[in-house]
């Protein structure tokens, strides 16, 4: 599999930046900046020194920084403005502490309401995932993919809770596919797997599967955030 940074080519060059709105190139690039290190945690984000950077007005800058405050890598300060938060360990291990207590419960839920509609959506979803190797793109692909799994169990609160866990989550998720790339073709390969159990409703192993998958991901996330702390430590 070709290695890609979360930026991806699509925000590269003028060119690539035309394919984009201001909002895009603005969200993509600052997320990618944090994701490497190059915006560490503590930073302040001015936002007329972004936008000087970035060449557009504050508008398309402000809005990124509030798509970044809800994915939990920036936060708002009352004195110093927007802040990058960073990835932290202890922030990630409670996320899927949480995440594998109530995502087996989920696929147990699903598995009794899922329709057949729901099974091709998350196929088509898988198609795309094994045919892209921009990992922002993968990351949203993702997160498509369970919800569509999930789909029948949209409203309930056990849906919600889990929706707020997995948006939390993308940061790292995509932080630790920049950091080890082979992971996308080792969770495209779960994912089939999970798509065979949901088909024939084999909740044990659906159950199974869910938390093992998780702890894997947990496991590969720490050592990302271990390695760009120890990155960040050596450039200082």
């Amino acid at each position: 599999m070709k290695s890609t940074s979360p930026a991806s080519a699509s925000v590269t060059g003028t060119a690539g930046r035309r394919r984009l709105t201001a909002y895009q190139y603005a969200i993509e690039t600052l997320r990618t900046e944090i994701l490497q290190g190059r915006l560490k945690a503590g930073d302040r984000l001015r936002q007329d020194d972004l936008a000087r950077r970035l060449d557009m007005s504050t508008t398309p800058v402000r809005e990124a920084l509030r798509t970044l405050v809800s994915e939990g890598l920036v936060f708002f300060d009352v004195h110093r403005g927007a802040v990058v938060r960073g990835l932290t360990i202890d922030d990630v291990n409670e996320l899927y502490r949480l995440r594998m207590t109530l995502e087996p419960m989920m696929a147990e839920q699903a598995m009794a309401t899922i329709r057949e509609e729901d099974i091709a959506q998350a196929q088509a979803l898988h198609a795309e995932m094994l045919a892209t190797t921009d990992v922002v793109k993968w990351t949203e692909l993702n997160q498509a993919f369970h919800a569509a799994l999930w789909a029948s169990q949209d409203e309930s609160r056990l849906a919600h809770l889990i929706k707020t866990l997995r948006d939390a989550s993308g940061p790292y998720i995509a932080l630790s596919l920049y950091m080890r790339p082979v992971h996308v073709d080792v969770s495209n390969q779960e994912h089939s797997k999970m798509l065979d159990e949901y088909r024939v409703r084999d909740i044990a192993a659906a159950r199974k599967h869910t938390e093992a998958h998780l702890d894997a991901t947990l496991r590969i996330i720490v050592k990302a955030i271990e390695q760009t702390e120890a990155q960040a430590a050596a450039n200082a």
